[in-house]
């Protein structure tokens, strides 16, 4: 046939300038290995953030004279055999520190996300999931 419109596979006619589609969806299963996937890069990236913030703030406050001002008003107070400030908040002391609630925060997110997933996929089953209206603009 010439001059035929061909029509799409679900038998609808297109309509043209009707204004944008709107599409209901519902997630009801959400794939927990690919959420452990993610939540695991995410949450390295956030340790990776922790260290650095803890890096940029202890040389900030270094910078500031913060730690030795603190330790002459600590030694002022208390008299000159207190300890000694500077031992408790090193360098190497903070980015140690910083790292392992780094490595703290890789396990326990990856973990809880992977049981989140697993708990959404089961109130999912009894709900339905959650509905999602997606418009094509």
């Amino acid at each position: 046939m010439t001059g035929a419109t061909s029509r799409p596979a679900t038998g609808r006619i297109p309509t043209v300038g009707a204004g944008p589609r709107r599409v209901r969806l519902a997630v009801s299963r959400v794939d927990p290995w690919s959420v452990m996937k993610l939540a695991f890069l995410l949450s390295v990236a956030i340790g990776i953030m922790i260290v650095v913030a803890a890096v940029v703030v202890w040389f900030t406050l270094d910078s500031l004279q913060v730690f030795s001002q603190l330790d002459g008003l600590i030694r002022q107070v208390a008299g000159q055999e207190s300890p000694d400030l500077l031992a408790f908040v090193s360098f190497e002391k903070t980015v140690s520190a910083a790292t392992l609630v780094g490595v703290i925060d890789v396990f326990l997110l990856t973990a809880l996300a992977t049981i989140g997933a697993f708990l959404y996929n089961i109130v999912a089953a009894l709900v339905g999931g959650v509905n999602v209206t997606m418009t094509d603009e």
